[in-house]
């Protein structure tokens, strides 16, 4: 079955396009930065106990819902998530804790839920304490609900210094099953993730078994929101997170169930285009930046070769100046650590062929530089050694990701 036949994008779908899904926002006064309205607290639950799967941040510096995330997922149950953007629990101490399981407790009020079914999550300013008062008033004014306009207006809450929000859904077929898988991610500064990625939410009503899950969103992970960059910083809170009710009926997916294979793509699928609505909001940036590395030996040369050059200051400032200087691509592909014989490598540039067989070749690169000036530009590279391939995505680096940092706390 070809993948357009097996699943379909949800217009203006998100979070509670799978069946079961609620969720609601408020503003509680704690994000002061950002688009209005300044929605601060959201609130995603399950009208159905649901398998969790989870992965978080490798930075040592990490928060504390970080921590309490952690401990819930590895049960391999829950039912809510409760998000706060604007402060992100980091560097508190016992109190950050103590903050995020109170979080947690008043968010299971809210919902109907067990306080040890709901996983929590904080976004923004790292070293001040949550500000327990105003989410206290915030869950308490939320209401819950289905439908569009409920999982946009949490897709909303969850946003720091994104200029859009960010919500995606598909239907998957297989056979004679049906599924749908929704999700919202939030990033646009500190973006590097390693493990996972800024925040991501998502849901389905597909049952699964707790191990299946976790393998399939570590899968989806790695190939879509763990090749993203906007400025070579990893964040304290990343978290990702995929539940599923299974309200859509039937045996729980597992490696052997007719559906696993089609539901890994379509989660896969959904993963990437979030990462590239990411990418593409990174702090300041105006162009979304592809890299792809093919004719790799080993996919984990492909992948850090991908990562490496979408990551590279250079590399962004050329695409920022629409400056065709292939020596840029070039040296952050010999300093990824990728495996690569350079009378073998060649670089395009758009469609444009900048580098043949280890020689650059007499091309226009007036022409390429007009090329560039497009909203989003494409680095293909053939390392010329194997079958293996990765996709990176990245953004320019402005002057404007300079004022937005540069006023961040002040």
């Amino acid at each position: 079955m070809e993948q357009a036949e097996a699943f379909e994008w949800i217009e203006g779908g998100g979070v509670t396009s799978p069946a079961g899904f609620v969720a609601g926002a408020t503003c509680a006064g704690i994000k002061t930065y950002g688009p209005e309205p300044r929605l601060d607290v959201g609130l995603l639950a399950s009208q159905a106990p649901c398998t969790v799967a989870g992965i978080f941040t490798r930075n040592q510096v990490c928060g504390a819902p970080v921590v309490v995330c952690k401990e819930r997922v590895a049960r391999g149950a829950g039912r809510a998530v409760v998000v706060n953007s604007g402060c992100s629990n980091v560097a508190n101490g016992a109190r950050g804790l103590a903050d995020a399981r109170r979080m947690a407790e008043l968010a299971a009020q809210r919902a109907g839920v067990a306080a040890d079914e709901v996983l929590v999550a904080s976004t923004g300013v790292i070293g001040r304490p949550l500000p327990m008062d105003k989410i206290e008033k915030g869950i308490a004014a939320l209401s819950l609900g289905p439908g569009a306009a409920a999982g946009a207006a949490f897709a909303r809450a969850i946003m720091t210094t994104d200029t859009v929000a960010k919500s995606r859904a598909l239907r998957v077929r297989a056979g004679d099953r049906s599924f749908v898988i929704g999700g919202a991610a939030k990033g646009s500064g500190m973006v590097h993730p390693d493990m996972a990625t800024v925040l991501c939410f998502l849901t389905t009503d597909a049952p699964a078994d707790p191990r299946w899950l976790q393998h399939a969103l570590k899968a989806a992970g790695d190939d879509s929101l763990n090749m993203i960059d906007v400025d070579m910083d990893t964040s304290t809170s990343d978290t990702m997170l995929l539940l599923a009710n299974g309200a859509a009926g039937g045996s729980a997916i597992d490696d052997s169930h007719p559906a696993a294979a089609m539901f890994s793509a379509a989660l896969r699928a959904l993963a990437i285009e979030l990462a590239r609505d990411l990418a593409r909001d990174g702090e300041g940036a105006r162009t979304l930046i592809e890299v792809t590395v093919f004719g790799a030996g080993a996919v984990g040369d492909a992948r850090v070769a991908a990562r490496t050059i979408v990551s590279s200051p250079l590399v962004k400032t050329m695409i920022t100046g629409r400056d065709a200087n292939l020596g840029r691509v070039l040296m952050a592909l010999g300093r990824s650590g990728a495996r690569l014989e350079l009378d073998r490598t060649s670089v395009w540039i758009g469609d444009h062929c900048a580098f043949e067989r280890g020689v650059a070749t007499a091309l226009d690169y007036a022409e390429i530089s007009r090329a560039m000036d497009r909203p989003e530009v494409h680095i293909r590279v053939d390392l010329g050694l194997g079958e293996a391939k990765a996709t990176a995505w990245g953004c320019d680096l402005t002057t404007d990701y300079v004022r937005i940092n540069g006023e961040y706390t002040t």
